[in-house]
């Protein structure tokens, strides 16, 4: 499965923050910082960046739907001086796909100003969002970004620095989340004391990087420090270090397993753990689990195809390429009819027939959420001259929602969760099928705690009942 042909999981958002004590414009930075990160969201896109050295409070801001290289062009940088930023990609997981919902979203208030982008969901954000409202708060959103904004914007009033404004503020939201927050002269990084989302700080010469994955901070030359810990608040001032404190809160860590199955990039590094190698030993536990006599191993792409090569290695079977992508298409939304979902998919990716053609293949993709796409494409494959596609997925079935930012549907959308294995090997048309042991999970991310709610319905945090039923009911 890949977000290419809308089969129902999507990316999550991706949060970029700089902060150069030399003086320098970050805004380029933060744009090729961005790009590393649009595989997490491409629906919409922002930078906010101010000058340390300035008028305190004076931001310059710019966001718009679409991706990074469609909303800023080189004479709208060049407007956003200042050598403080953050920047944002957004899919929206809360809140429609609008432009008001666009972040980094920008605060003016009694203090200066505060500006905040964010990855993740809150499961108090109905409660917290009532409360502000009933006390006077007018919403611009419809995102719960927003009311982490306000959250620290009220506790910055009667705190003396905007790092204990975030710590008081991070007490009171529950959830997961990877926030960065600026203010006029620090940068703030904060991660949820689950671990849930991925954040990590980088160094290029004095400038100072907090950030979703470790692939942007390559991206622009800077060298990784570390990965900021669950529950850890790192503040970057004018002095050049990094400032830690942590909430008091200490829950079992549970890392999101699907950035190691999909989200993430694959040269990125998330908690110690490569997300290369994690998707390689998806493979090889694949092949162990579920082994058949084939001719050929390959992947959906982008997402199946290290799994695949995975597979390939363990089982000593040969890996190809069997798909042209085409990759100049632009961004597909979802499709309001079965036959445009299926015109979309072959628009977007083609077989090649003479390397199937004639041959026992083993598919493999990270997922199946309603199963539309993995049949047009095992359709696809029989249609070019495939004798038998068994399909591999490196991952569990997926029998329940999330509630912490990754977009898995509501239970009634989930194929998994009415139909046996074997039935969905019937309807997706496939000569077998085998899905990722919820017991070999682990192999890929070794001792790294994970939550695998989705897979086993063990939350790693009460989920309030309102939004158990508004999820079902989707």
């Amino acid at each position: 499965m890949t977000t290419l042909y809308n089969s129902g999981l999507r990316e999550e958002c991706g949060v970029f923050g700089i902060y150069d004590l030399d003086g320098n414009d970050v805004s380029t930075t933060i744009y090729y910082g961005l790009e590393a990160l649009q595989h997490r969201g491409q629906e919409s896109c922002g930078i906010a960046v101010s000058d340390t050295q300035g008028p305190k409070g004076r931001v310059h801001s710019c966001k718009g739907l679409g991706l990074v290289n469609e909303v800023f062009k080189e004479s709208k940088l060049q407007e956003l001086k200042g050598n403080i930023g953050i920047g944002h990609v957004r899919y929206s997981t809360s809140g429609s796909t609008s432009i008001d919902n666009a972040q980094p979203l920008v605060l003016n208030y009694i203090k200066g100003s505060l500006a905040l982008a964010h990855n993740g969901n809150l499961i108090n954000a109905m409660e917290l969002r009532e409360q502000m409202e009933y006390g006077g708060a007018i919403f611009h959103t419809s995102i719960d970004s927003e009311i982490i904004a306000y959250c620290i914007a009220r506790e910055r009033v009667r705190s003396k620095t905007v790092e204990e404004a975030v710590l008081e503020a991070s007490k009171k939201i529950k959830g997961a989340y990877g926030l960065v927050v600026m203010s006029p002269r620090k940068l703030v990084g904060v991660r949820d004391p689950y671990g849930l989302k991925p954040l990590c700080i980088g160094r290029r010469g004095n400038s100072f990087i907090i950030t979703s994955e470790s692939c942007a901070i390559s991206s622009i030359g800077a060298q990784f420090i570390r990965d900021v810990e669950p529950g850890e608040i790192v503040t970057i001032t004018k002095d050049g270090e990094i400032h830690s404190q942590f909430l008091p809160e200490k829950p079992q860590h549970a890392h999101c397993i699907f950035e190691y199955i999909y989200f993430a990039r694959l040269d990125s590094c998330l908690d110690k753990v490569s997300v290369y190698e994690s998707r390689i030993r998806a493979g090889a536990a694949l092949a162990e689990t579920y082994p058949v006599e084939a001719d050929l191993v390959v992947g959906v792409p982008d997402s199946g195809l290290t799994a695949a090569k995975g597979y390939s290695e363990a089982s000593g079977i040969p890996f190809g390429l069997a798909f042209h992508k085409n990759s100049y298409i632009g961004r597909t939304f979802i499709k309001p009819s079965q036959k445009e979902r299926e015109s979309s998919v072959k628009i977007k990716l083609s077989v090649l027939d003479s390397v199937v053609r004639g041959k026992r293949i083993v598919l493999v993709d990270d997922s199946i959420v309603r199963g539309t796409t993995i049949a047009n494409i095992i359709k696809m494959m029989k249609n070019a001259g495939a004798t038998e596609v068994h399909v591999r997925i490196s991952s569990p079935p997926f029998l329940y929602p999330c509630y912490f930012g990754t977009d898995v549907p509501s239970n009634k959308q989930l194929i998994a969760s009415s139909h046996s294995p074997q039935e969905i090997c019937q309807l997706i048309g496939a000569d077998s099928l085998g899905y990722m042991p919820i017991g070999e999970l682990q192999k890929m991310v070794g001792n790294l705690p994970v939550c695998k709610a989705c897979f086993n319905n063990q939350y790693p945090m009460d989920v309030p009942d309102h939004e158990i039923r508004n999820l079902l009911e989707i």
